[in-house]
């Protein structure tokens, strides 16, 4: 098992006033040769969007687009005709394909919004563009690792152009997640939420992450009560 850690102070940093960012990997003005990408996972933004304010209508092509609101909520149309609000226990999708606008605002007049977006190299270019989001309230109970997003077509998670495979959990101290690769050759992005977990005596806190590749499985072990994201991809 190999692993590369990510400590939450080495995040590139962006601070205009109505956003506040932090980049887990080269992004806009920031850029670092050594975290430019983990496998086909581009993009990790942890954004803090000021109230009324947000991103105006934008392109993307070619990249899987993963939104994940951590509290409050985001206001989003797009060339496909969507349009509504995802808030916190929700998750987002969208497939950029062949080119897609849209636009992203906190839809609180009053509240920050507190997000996570996460970008994807898709397993097959050019495709037509494609939107949906869920909720996943219910199932995110306590010492349970969800599935958020999938490879396969399924009505309990969301689909994913690519072999990639996204889940959360809240666990107790104490608890040991044995955690199995999905796809034969990917690799996994640990992104801590809340708390402190350990692998391989590895101490992640906060907004850190561990990089683990070269491997089938491994363990998660919850130092206090922990939130964290599992992103597995694959690394070429």
């Amino acid at each position: 098992m190999k692993t590369i850690f990510y400590p939450e102070n080495e995040r590139g940093k962006n601070d205009i006033g109505w956003l506040k960012a932090n980049f887990s990997f080269s992004f806009a003005s920031y850029y670092d040769a050594d975290k430019v990408h983990f496998g086909v996972l581009r993009v990790l933004n942890d954004d803090i969007i000021a109230a009324g304010r947000g991103f105006g209508t934008h392109p993307h092509d070619n990249m899987e687009i993963v939104t994940i609101p951590i509290e409050g909520g985001l206001e989003h149309k797009d060339s496909m005709g969507n349009s509504g609000v995802i808030t916190a226990g929700e998750v987002q999708i969208m497939s950029a394909g062949t080119g897609v606008y849209h636009s992203e605002y906190n839809a609180s007049r009053t509240a920050e919004a507190k997000t996570l977006q996460i970008w994807v190299f898709p397993k097959v270019r050019d495709i037509q563009p494609r939107y949906d989001q869920k909720n996943f309230t219910d199932a995110l109970t306590m010492n349970k690792l969800v599935t958020l997003v999938s490879p396969v077509e399924n009505p309990d998670t969301l689909w994913i152009n690519q072999d990639a495979t996204f889940s959360i959990g809240n666990f107790e101290a104490g608890q040991q997640i044995d955690y199995d690769i999905k796809t034969i050759g990917n690799g996994a992005y640990v992104f801590v939420l809340e708390g402190a977990i350990k692998i391989n005596s590895t101490i992640l806190n906060k907004r850190d992450a561990l990089g683990v590749y070269d491997t089938s499985s491994f363990i998660i072990e919850p130092e206090e009560l922990s939130r964290f994201l599992i992103i597995d991809v694959p690394m070429s």
